[in-house]
């Protein structure tokens, strides 16, 4: 099998992630693609809602999805999240399995400056999504190689949600309807 790992904040996760992900999917012809919230991401601030509501709203968003999982890998684990010590536990739970790091067009750039990247891609290949209304991340280097996947995207972010959420909008449409549930029915985001 070739799986397919989407890790981030997911704060939260919305329509774009999930088409980014279908995207990857149908392109790469991933077997499936596994969502992996990170519990305490290294390279930026806090995530506004808690690791755990995270998760349940990337439950709720892949739910009805047949090839979509969730891993609570980052949840559970202590410490700074970083991608190449998830990746080495995923690879030791599917040792006999292709995994592919999907990453949005505007991580690309950023991924030199990981822990260990050199490391990362000795687990797997990297795959990078366009992500519609961001700039184009430069070319991959011959150090940090990846295939562009391309189709269509959307362009949502989750900043932008998070501030329809504070000023009282609504936020349907832009993410899945259980999310926006999960949403409201906590409080977050106000």
């Amino acid at each position: 099998m070739t799986i397919g790992i989407m890790g981030g904040t997911f704060d939260p996760i919305h329509l774009g992630h999930l088409r980014a992900a279908e995207t990857a999917r149908e392109a790469l012809r991933l077997s499936r693609v596994l969502f992996v919230p990170a519990g305490q991401p290294p390279h930026r601030a806090a995530p506004s809602a808690s690791p755990l509501d995270r998760w349940a709203m990337v439950c709720l968003a892949t739910a009805p999805h047949a090839f979509f999982e969730v891993s609570d890998v980052e949840i559970v684990r202590a410490g700074p999240s970083y991608t190449v010590d998830t990746v080495e536990i995923l690879r030791r739970q599917h040792a006999a399995d292709e995994l592919v790091l999907l990453v949005g067009s505007d991580t690309l750039c950023e991924m030199s400056s990981w822990k260990t990247p050199e490391r990362l891609l000795s687990l797997c290949r990297v795959a990078v999504v366009e992500r519609p209304g961001s700039a184009d991340a430069s070319p991959a280097s011959p150090s940090l190689p990846a295939e562009r996947v391309n189709g269509p995207g959307l362009d949502v972010s989750a900043s932008a949600i998070r501030r329809l959420v504070a000023e009282g909008r609504s936020v349907r449409h832009l993410v899945p309807d259980g999310v926006a549930d999960h949403i409201a029915k906590r409080g977050l985001y106000r």
